[in-house]
């Protein structure tokens, strides 16, 4: 919060570049901070000039592409947290973070970007679970839970309880005695669980 104040103060086009820049930093803490921002100041510049922030979500979406010369570090992690801050932009673009979970929809197959995609999709789904329960997430999802990555499966049992997916309930169920260990970013914090935990609370919330 004391980070989001201090960018506030400045200019948000004069940031911008700046914190997508930081997304790709080794150093977890200012990458994490980096997609906070930018959800932020995304959103509020939304409010005045539409079109400008729409070019900084097609630059994100673009860093994905094999084509862009990039890789597009934190880029779905940024998406989702942009979406999650401005409704109309999560209107318009849902659609991306839906199409990377198809299995020929991810532009670059790397461990990172898929976690990244599997956490973006959580972010989105506990600020707007109705833009991805009325989508293919659901079924595009379910395949996630059965990864040999536990941050992959961890996340992906998390984003199907926050969408609200009951017919994930029996897959969900045979994680929570799964040990393994993830680290994930939460409300501006980091938190060390295990993919049986968050099975667990994804379980309770399906009811």
């Amino acid at each position: 919060a004391a980070v989001r104040a201090e960018v506030r103060r400045l200019p948000a086009r004069r940031v911008l570049s700046s914190l997508i820049a930081a997304l790709c930093r080794t150093d977890e803490r200012i990458k994490w901070h980096a997609v906070s921002c930018l959800g932020v100041l995304t959103a509020e510049l939304a409010g005045e000039d539409i079109e400008s922030a729409r070019t900084i979500v097609r630059r994100l979406m673009w860093s994905l592409n094999h084509e862009s010369g990039s890789v597009g570090w934190g880029a779905p992690e940024a998406l989702a947290e942009i979406m999650a801050s401005h409704q109309g932009l999560a209107a318009e673009y849902a659609y991306f973070l839906t199409a990377c979970l198809r299995e020929d929809g991810f532009p670059r197959e790397l461990p990172a970007l898929r976690q990244g995609l599997m956490w973006g999709i959580g972010r989105l789904a506990a600020a707007r679970p109705d833009l991805l329960r009325a989508g293919e997430a659901p079924v595009l999802l379910m395949p996630s839970l059965a990864s040999e990555d536990p941050e992959v499966r961890g996340l992906a049992a998390r984003a199907l309880g926050l969408i609200g997916v009951a017919a994930a309930r029996g897959e969900i169920a045979s994680l929570q005695d799964d040990p393994a260990e993830l680290r994930i970013y939460e409300g501006g914090e980091f938190h060390t669980v295990t993919v049986g935990t968050l099975a667990g609370e994804a379980l309770g919330r399906l009811g």
